[in-house]
């Protein structure tokens, strides 16, 4: 393990990201009983809470409510252990990753397989103007949206609605969307069958628990813990990529290394919130070297001072990168509609 004096030897120049990408390889060794330790911290409140939820049903629906709120937390952090093992990060061991990827899938309603393939996608051209499309928030230039007919720019500053994009999409996304291999139709039999089986998993658990506790139970419980937790994921993906200063580039131009430095955010949160969210707010860092344990990465920012201020951008900042909906070429960075319309003149 890199202590801080070889760390700081080590240190690259603050713009050159292939060097810091080279740099961060050291730290990309997973700890065996580091992980198990994390599954243990996450699945055993996470099963606790669901059951303290069901018991304060007959006591008051705000009390269950107020549950969910952790819950939706965990189930969270049940999320970012899965995208670890995506990214074959959390145990050295593939069968390992690959299993507590699919079984965490069940629970997140994320086909692993299927999401582990456009996932990849998106961090192979994460910030390329010419490869936009699977496993992103779809993002327009300013030409592009004013190329468009009015009924065309209405139905794409519907979907960058607030509303749209952090309620109504993430439910989309997870409890219909999930269930077809949308996007990878044509890859071959392993997108579906990793949909398929997790969609009869969830099937014969949903049914097990509505014979056991009810169907009312079983939604009163379910639906706000899903419903919570996927906008809350959809978010973070969110301010992880459309801050204003990211990076976006056309194909001759662009680079993955800083594509993957410059276009992710590090969004520095209070130390709770990173635990439930398993760091994944240094993103940065991880699209630098995906393999890396999230429990590494805040060890990076320790070694590595430089990074924490890369692309940083806090919780109270965070809020304004909802208005930003365009990518102006001319300026290098997201605006909002009405700057956009204002520099049109």
């Amino acid at each position: 393990m890199p202590n801080r004096s070889d760390a700081a030897l080590a240190a690259p120049e603050p713009r050159d990201a292939r060097a810091w990408a080279l740099a961060l390889n050291s730290y990309r060794d997973p700890q065996v009983h580091r992980g198990i330790f994390e599954i243990v911290a996450t699945v055993l409140p996470l099963a606790a809470l669901w059951t303290f939820m069901w018991l304060t049903l007959d006591t008051g629906y705000w009390a269950t409510l107020l549950l969910a709120i952790p819950t939706a937390g965990f189930l969270v952090r049940m999320f970012m252990i899965q995208h670890d093992c995506s990214h074959g990060a959390f145990f050295r061991n593939k069968w390992a990753n690959d299993w507590i990827g699919r079984i965490f899938g069940v629970f997140t309603l994320t086909p692993f397989t299927f999401w582990r393939r456009t996932h990849a996608l998106h961090h192979a051209s994460s910030g390329n103007l010419d490869r936009r499309g699977i496993g992103d928030i779809t993002t327009l230039t300013v030409a592009e949206y004013e190329s468009r007919s009015p009924l065309g720019r209405f139905f794409y500053r519907l979907y960058r609605n607030p509303l749209v994009l952090f309620v109504v999409g993430p439910a989309y996304l997870f409890l219909v969307q999930h269930r077809l291999p949308v996007g990878l139709m044509r890859k071959g039999w392993r997108p579906w069958a990793s949909t398929m089986g997790t969609n009869a998993t969830i099937a014969g658990i949903v049914v097990l628990l509505v014979w056991l506790i009810g169907y009312k139970a079983f939604l009163a419980i379910f639906l706000p813990v899903v419903l919570l937790a996927a906008s809350l994921g959809v978010w973070l993906f969110f301010v992880q990529h459309q801050f204003e200063r990211t990076s976006w580039d056309r194909e001759d131009h662009w680079t993955w290394h800083e594509a993957a430095l410059r276009g992710s955010s590090y969004y520095d949160l209070p130390a709770i919130l990173r635990w439930f969210t398993a760091n994944i707010g240094i993103h940065h860092v991880h699209h630098l070297s995906s393999r890396i344990p999230f429990y590494r990465l805040q060890q990076v920012l320790r070694d590595f001072p430089e990074l924490k201020n890369v692309s940083r951008i806090n919780l109270v900042e965070s809020l304004r990168c909802i208005r930003l909906g365009l990518w102006d070429e001319t300026q290098r960075r997201l605006v909002s509609f009405r700057e956009a319309r204002r520099a049109k003149g």
